[in-house]
């Protein structure tokens, strides 16, 4: 008798702990399921919006469309052979990253100037702080029919000011020389709002009594400036660099109305390229193959900066 009663505590005490681990399990189900309800309307948005379209470009870019975008044969990755053959996609590509490399750096240094300067404690600061952050009050159309009238080569004001020096005007949007840099100008001018906004908050977070023990130790300006103010910055700083090279591989806006991708396709960046393609000239599924390649690219530059980048950043 005493043999079987310990042989049923036994089991008891066996079979008690696997109960416990099947109810919480089923707990964490029941948890997993409540949490999907919750996100059910941000899914179904997300998955409309967002993740259908890209299915529907993959889709097409392995089909040739008829004008009206409906799918006429499967051609696998004819158009991917095609577009990496095509002189006028690599004079695309060329364009995407030249107009990266003017704009990126550029935009991010007089952004951080401009941050740095504001954020000293002088007298008339708000005011400054409210010009640098209004382009970002601006929209694409507005700011590029504004430089347009600055580029106009009879009327304009930068081709007056270069003349009144007794220098000849500059055809800012009809020379394939200079109209990129000039697509470039007004993206910089553009974007200088956001990446101003951004930095000057970083920089706020920055404790005042770093600055005045550094300031003890007989640091310098300068030093102080290297020393603390990059380096516990650099978080801002790497969002920043981040999102606005997406933004150079999205340009759009500037494009059409200041050059529509001229002169000679030097401003033909690849997403005008693609709006081109599909709504001008109605290959659907070409312009589709071009997105993709366009999808990979950011990928793998946010892939890059994030691998690389993210070391060099110091967290508080």
């Amino acid at each position: 008798m005493e043999i079987e009663k310990k042989t049923n505590t036994s089991v008891q005490q066996v079979k008690k702990p696997v109960h416990k681990r099947k109810s919480a399990k089923r707990r964490e189900w029941e948890n997993l399921g409540a949490g999907l309800l919750y996100l059910l309307p941000a899914l179904l948005i997300v998955g409309v919006f967002l993740f259908y379209p890209m299915m529907k470009t993959l889709y097409y870019s392995f089909h040739v469309t008829n004008a009206s975008g409906a799918v006429i044969n499967f051609i696998g990755f004819e158009y991917y052979r095609t577009l990496f053959e095509s002189s006028a996609f690599r004079t695309s590509m060329k364009a995407t990253f030249l107009f990266a490399l003017y704009t990126v750096p550029t935009t991010i240094i007089i952004s951080l100037f401009l941050a740095v300067i504001t954020n000293e404690k002088v007298k008339g600061v708000p005011f400054f702080r409210v010009v640098f952050s209004s382009t970002l009050g601006i929209s694409v159309a507005a700011g590029a029919t504004i430089w347009l009238l600055l580029f106009h080569p009879s009327l304009g004001v930068l081709n007056n000011m270069l003349n009144a020096f007794g220098l000849s005007g500059v055809q800012w949007l009809t020379s394939p020389n200079v109209a990129l840099i000039s697509v470039a100008i007004t993206t910089i001018w553009m974007n200088i709002g956001f990446n101003f906004i951004v930095l000057l908050g970083g920089l706020q977070n920055i404790s005042e009594e770093l600055y005045e023990s550094a300031k003890i130790d007989g640091a310098g300006y300068w030093r102080q400036l290297f020393n603390i103010t990059i380096p516990l910055l650099s978080p801002t700083l790497f969002f920043v660099s981040v999102v606005t090279i997406i933004n150079s591989f999205q340009t759009f806006g500037q494009v059409d109305i200041l050059t529509g991708g001229g002169p000679a396709n030097s401003t033909n960046l690849i997403v005008y390229s693609i709006f081109r393609e599909a709504f001008y000239n109605g290959y659907f599924g070409y312009a589709s193959a071009q997105a993709i390649i366009l999808f990979v690219l950011v990928l793998i530059f946010t892939y890059i900066q994030f691998k690389v980048g993210e070391k060099k950043v110091h967290y508080q």
